[in-house]
């Protein structure tokens, strides 16, 4: 299987911020999950292997192709949904999709209209006018109405209500059907990926911490949950973060076997990538 994303030391610095080193591969046919707090490197990382701000250092491959030299071709193919900025509000919908057409060579007008109707878009309405929901709803259809092989999506889903994101959500797993597809899905909101990504890469202070498929990495960590006098000294060790109230605990532990044998009264539940990710920044797990 080939790889559909692969960036190999991106560096992008800022007076205040700098990505180091970023490296990380999306293979065909998989729904990676970009994760980590706002202002941790998601949108940096996404403008610069797109080119829209300058790298430092590093090479970036898409669709088997190198960026510097086949941009034009690799951004035929793709398709880029922004959590906003680049739709134009003085615009109706009909003129913006006229401008987007003509960057693609596959635009497909039947596929567009397709999804206009099921999202209930109308072209004469001025983007201005839309709602966050209604915004993100155009966006996706223009990013899927010329065959993309690929979706870059920057914080899709940000600020929409919990039916808005299952419509997308939906939208976006009949697209991953299609064979030799792929999807970098990078969000904050993590609930969205528990159960639609294949792959989580984790970003935290501009460097990529954690590359691991979402299965592995939930199997590998778990919940526990227990009463205080469970948590002794010669078990802290087996827990990654521990959050303990007047009476009961919350951890995540990689070593459930162990924890299983010695806490026989504790709850073991099966972990969220939130909880994960909480629990790796707050137990001090990351890179300095």
């Amino acid at each position: 299987m080939e790889n559909i994303i692969d960036i190999q030391g991106l560096s992008k610095k800022y007076p205040s911020f700098s990505l180091s080193n970023v490296s990380f591969a999306v293979p065909e046919g998989c729904v990676a999950g970009f994760i980590g707090l706002n202002g941790q490197g998601k949108t940096t990382t996404i403008r610069t292997m797109l080119g829209l701000s300058p790298k430092d250092a590093g090479t970036v491959r898409m669709l088997g192709m190198d960026f510097e030299t086949h941009e034009s071709e690799i951004k035929d193919c793709i398709g880029v949904v922004f959590d906003e900025g680049y739709l134009y509000d003085s615009l109706k919908m009909k003129e913006m999709k006229g401008i987007v057409a003509k960057a693609y060579s596959h635009w497909d007008d039947a596929v567009y209209r397709t999804l206009m109707q099921r999202f209930g878009l109308h072209e004469a309405q001025y983007i201005a006018t839309l709602s966050k929901g209604m915004r993100m709803k155009f966006a996706l259809t223009l990013a899927l109405s010329h065959h993309a092989k690929l979706l870059i999506m920057d914080e899709p889903t940000s600020g929409l209500d919990p039916l808005v994101r299952m419509e997308l959500l939906r939208i976006l797993r009949v697209f991953m059907t299609e064979e030799g597809k792929g999807v970098l899905y990078s969000t904050h909101i993590t609930s969205d990926l528990d159960q639609f990504a294949d792959l989580i890469v984790f970003i935290h202070g501009g460097k990529i911490v954690l590359v691991e498929g979402k299965d592995t990495l939930l199997d590998t960590y778990v919940t526990v949950k227990g009463e205080n006098g469970l948590l002794t000294p010669e078990m802290v060790p087996y827990f990654v973060h521990v959050q303990k109230g007047d009476y009961h605990f919350t951890g995540v532990t990689n070593a459930p076997q162990v924890v299983r044998k010695k806490m026989p009264g504790a709850v073991l539940e099966r972990s969220s990538i939130e909880a994960l990710m909480l629990a790796f920044i707050e137990g001090g797990q990351l890179n300095d």
